[in-house]
């Protein structure tokens, strides 16, 4: 009963409020609206002049429309109305396309979301009106694709090499601590045979440094950013040098290093970090190279670069290996091959360096001659 009389007294108020306000309104309307228009009206386009009566023959005052005063304001007005109705339209339209883009944005953006996150036919998520976008989407999907399946293949070759590498450490290392063991339990073995037990431990003790080395290398490798401290270069000087250092390998398989490399040539670059890359690769072909052959490092000046040739006599690398050759933790004999071969990361290193300096590194083998070359820009030093 309440809410009735309430919803009565509503209604009554508000047909109250409709009376009032419609009067007021007539009042603003017939007061001060009319007046004030019929006194702009008869200012703007009405002439007043006098006139004699017919009847009385007496002067009255008459008004008279003023034509050219009604055709000047009807013209400006009719010019401002298609301003206003062209900014009007202008900003409308800009309105209407920000939202047209906004929703277009907004489902180009749905798609894309749905196609990259679910194994679809780029055509059942794309209409035809999308045609060139989709055809760059699924260029995109594929790259990003090929990129993580590398990035697995990456850390799978990774994961691999360094469990192998663990296993490989339990041998040595059980060596060293069977043969030390024997040496500290019989201190009266006879010289001879102490000897050869130190030696034995020394080869252990020393392949289980080489296998640490692989450890910190893989891992050093992915936590360094290489930065180049560039200086003035004796390439002839630094090859030279490098060719003496490898002497104890060389001699261990017979092989000999000729040097084709002329006294005069220098370049700009870092000289630690270019030292690493000839290291690398002049290491990798005494490994792979035949007992008793030669390993040829030649040096030519070709208009603006420089080119390192380094062409060793061995095992031929196959077409597809050639392909990635360079890739991290790459190695030729298979990751459990410890006597051969580091952590399959000399050769990522130097192309890595090589192309830091504005280079680049390639690889060729046929017929039992594997060469590499190393081509550098030859700078104004």
């Amino acid at each position: 009963m309440k809410n009735k009389i309430f919803l009565v007294i509503k209604l009554l108020l508000v047909l109250l409020a409709g009376y009032i306000g419609c009067h007021l309104l007539y009042a603003f309307f017939d007061k001060v609206v009319n007046g004030f228009l019929m006194d702009w009206f008869d200012a703007m386009f009405l002439i007043p002049k006098s006139v004699i009566d017919p009847y009385t023959m007496e002067e009255v005052y008459v008004r008279d429309l003023n034509i050219y005063a009604f055709k000047h304001f009807f013209f400006w007005a009719f010019l401002i109305f298609v301003c206003l109705w062209l900014v009007i339209l202008f900003f409308v339209s800009r309105y209407k396309a920000g939202r047209q883009v906004k929703t277009a944005v907004t489902d180009m953006g749905e798609r894309i979301q749905r196609y990259m996150s679910r194994d679809m036919d780029v055509s059942d998520v794309f209409p035809a009106e999308y045609s060139e976008v989709s055809v760059r989407i699924a260029e995109i999907k594929s790259r990003m694709q090929r990129n993580e399946q590398a990035l697995r293949d990456e850390a799978q070759r990774k994961n691999d090499l360094i469990t192998y590498l663990a296993h490989d450490l339990k041998t040595p290392l059980t060596s060293v601590i069977g043969y030390l063991s024997l040496l500290d339990e019989a201190p009266d073995m006879p010289a001879e045979q102490k000897a050869k037990y130190v030696h034995i431990t020394l080869e252990k003790a020393l392949r289980l440094e080489k296998l640490i080395n692989e450890f910190f290398e893989i891992t050093r490798y992915n936590l360094q950013q290489m930065v180049l401290e560039e200086e003035t270069i004796n390439l002839s000087y630094m090859l030279v040098q490098m060719t003496d250092e490898f002497y104890p390998l060389l001699a261990a398989k017979d092989n000999r290093i000729e040097l084709h490399v002329d006294e005069g040539i220098s370049i700009q670059g870092d000289s630690e970090k270019l030292a690493r890359v000839f290291n690398n690769i002049l290491k990798n072909a005494i490994v792979y190279s035949y007992p008793g052959t030669e390993i040829n490092v030649t040096v030519q000046k070709a208009e603006e670069q420089i080119i390192i040739a380094f062409r060793n006599h061995g095992k031929t690398i196959p077409a597809h290996k050639l392909e990635t050759i360079f890739e991290k933790f790459f190695r030729l004999d298979g990751a459990r091959q410890s006597n051969t071969g580091g952590a399959g990361l000399g050769l990522a290193i130097a192309k890595e360096i090589v192309e830091l300096h504005g280079g680049s590194i390639a690889a060729e083998s046929d017929r039992e001659i594997t060469t590499f070359r190393v081509t550098l820009p030859c700078r104004n030093i």
